[in-house]
């Protein structure tokens, strides 16, 4: 199978396992061992603003802090990315250097899991479009190229528009028409041909 890094990963209806069901799930790596990818219509009950105070303010020295940046307050939810590592932080955005640990996933689009991204958010700084998740979805060897032939996900190149400006409850939808398929017709039974 060709990877899917930089496409979605899309729950079928049958899939009734609790944090994937109706998911779309971004996918940030996938290789020959296994497959990394951040949940991006899942919101949890904390904004980025809050997630901030809690954790930058108290983690970050000041040489890593931005100096004399006006921060606007952000009301956007936190997403929870996936079962895997809920304890650590992953923002996925626009590409932007210079942050310690990032990963470029293609020319437009990165990952990075160090604090120094998060003390950019509400400054001029910041990149142009991200989200902030907790957590992520992982696969080891074969386990998710075993999950779509099993009929549990559709797959798609990724949309920067579904990805950042389509509202959360309505990116699983979205993501299904692109494929130009009607919900409705989608099938909650998994049957193979």
């Amino acid at each position: 199978m060709d990877s899917l890094q930089d496409h979605f990963l899309i729950a079928m209806p049958s899939m009734k396992d609790g944090i994937f069901e109706r998911s779309v799930i971004y996918i940030c790596e996938h290789n020959n061992e296994g497959a990394m990818g951040i949940i991006i219509n899942l919101p949890v009950n904390i904004s980025i603003d809050e997630l901030l105070s809690q954790t930058v303010e108290a983690d970050l020295d000041d040489e890593t802090a931005p100096k004399n940046d006006t921060k606007t307050v952000i009301n956007d939810p936190v997403f929870k990315g996936g079962p895997v590592s809920e304890d650590r932080g992953f923002v996925l955005h626009t590409a932007s250097p210079g942050f310690s640990s990032s990963l470029q996933i293609n020319d437009e689009l990165m990952i990075t899991s160090s604090l120094d991204v998060l003390a950019t958010l509400g400054t001029k700084k910041q990149p142009d479009n991200y989200i902030v998740a907790l957590g992520y979805s992982g696969w080891t060897k074969g386990q998710l190229e075993q999950e779509i032939a099993d009929n549990s996900w559709l797959t798609i190149n990724a949309d920067e528009n579904i990805l950042f400006k389509v509202p959360v409850h309505q990116r699983w939808e979205q993501a299904v028409q692109k494929i130009g398929i009607d919900v409705s017709q989608l099938s909650s039974e998994v049957g193979h041909s």
